[in-house]
């Protein structure tokens, strides 16, 4: 076999056998959902005039540019207060559960319909943010994105323990949802609220229709040739939206900086500057200022974050100055959160930016967060002292009665 031949051989095994990345996609899950659970959090005062019927887009405006471009949004089913209330819980609870890993896969494509539903109805408010989250949270649909912190894992863990142990593990919690959302998804087609919107519907009959593949092929098969296929067909698609979001994020930066090479404003430094000085985007005025007053400063943060962007995606070939690029753009994600008071678009590019990160760093980072968990969790409890062996001499005869010491 030629080197060419063996060399692709090993790559369809390495693709097909395992999901990839498993660190990188949990911190992307992890990311993602608390980023647009923080931020429905802080607009629950204004959710109203954000996407409910108190908005400047009216749901009659919203309803010509859906059915003109055929997005998906549940929210276009009803114009009832009780209706957008419950989808706004929604989307609050299922990213909350994404975060946590609880049934990543069901929540996954639930969080999917909340970020659509919301986003669709008011397509003018957000920012780059918004978009990027818009996208990512179709990709995350095709991820295993719970094979590491999350409570599947913790969860399946302990049935591999209990199988080891020679116990019988039933799951009851999850073909309890699968037939509630199966009934759901049934009435909503039924009722005809997902014509013209052929994607998402077909996405989310799929989804269905393979977990109930994925349960009989673990249940009612005696071989694990079906349970094998369905794996690989996983690890398949698992690894193909990883690809994606690797791309995307790389074509993200490379769109950004080659059209900031375009622009005079970023050659003469007054795109960083103008901003600097704007009232929505001055949360510390005084912070500004300071940034603003050093010309030095401004061309430095002009001109390296187009360098920085545009170099980005070639970084890729050489590991250590990919993870240098690395950090430089994850501080200046952060600094924008502060400076210019743009958290939410600072923490999705950090999200985005996290699928980079090597998987011996977030090793690490886990390791570092398990640590402080046990402390967190093990102060204030009263300290259970350790028992040790009696010896001979502390027993009496036949009654065998023991006297327990305890370690100073």
């Amino acid at each position: 076999m030629s080197r060419l031949a063996l060399a692709v051989s090993r790559g369809i095994a390495r693709v097909t056998e395992s999901a990839l990345g498993p660190y990188q996609t949990a911190v992307i899950r992890i990311g993602f959902a608390a980023t647009w659970l923080l931020f429905l959090l802080r607009e629950i005062p204004h959710r109203h005039e954000l996407y409910g019927p108190d908005g400047p887009w009216s749901w009659d405006l919203a309803e010509q540019l859906i059915g003109a471009n055929g997005a998906f949004s549940a929210l276009m089913w009803s114009d009832g207060q009780l209706w957008f209330e419950t989808v706004y819980a929604l989307g609050v609870l299922t990213s909350l559960l994404l975060m946590l890993g609880w049934r990543t896969r069901t929540m996954s494509v639930l969080f999917m319909v909340g970020v659509l539903s919301l986003q669709n109805r008011s397509v003018f408010m957000g920012d780059g943010g918004d978009n990027v989250l818009h996208l990512m949270c179709i990709y995350l649909v095709f991820t295993r994105c719970g094979q590491v912190w999350s409570l599947d894992a913790r969860r399946a863990r302990r049935a591999s323990e209990a199988r080891a142990r020679g116990e019988r593990v039933t799951d009851r919690t999850g073909p309890a949802l699968w037939g509630v959302l199966g009934l759901a998804l049934l009435a909503v087609t039924a009722l005809g609220r997902l014509d013209g919107d052929w994607p998402v519907p077909a996405l989310l009959w799929g989804v269905w229709v393979a977990q109930a593949l994925w349960w009989l092929a673990g249940r009612l098969t005696r071989t694990g040739q079906p349970r094998i296929l369905l794996d690989l067909i996983a690890n398949i698609l698992h690894n193909g939206a990883l690809l994606v979001i690797m791309a995307e994020a790389c074509l993200i930066y490379a769109t950004a900086g080659w059209y900031k090479i375009q622009g005079s404003r970023w050659q003469d430094g007054t795109a960083v500057y103008y901003p600097l000085h704007l009232d929505s985007f001055s949360p510390w005025p005084a912070l500004a200022d300071l940034l603003s007053a050093s010309g030095t400063m401004v061309m430095l943060i002009t001109y390296g974050t187009v360098i920085v962007q545009v170099a980005f995606p070639f970084t890729l070939f050489n590991r250590r100055v990919k993870n240098a690029l690395l950090a430089v753009m994850i501080t200046e994600h952060a600094v924008i959160a502060v400076v210019l008071g743009l958290p939410f678009f600072s923490l999705a590019m950090i999200a985005a930016d996290a699928v980079f990160l090597p998987t011996s760093f977030l090793r690490r980072l886990g390791d570092w967060a398990a640590r402080a968990r046990g402390r967190l969790f093990r102060r204030g409890r009263p300290k259970v002292p350790a028992q040790r062996t009696p010896d001979a001499t502390e027993r009496t005869g036949d009654a065998e009665q023991t006297h327990v010491g305890f370690r100073a």
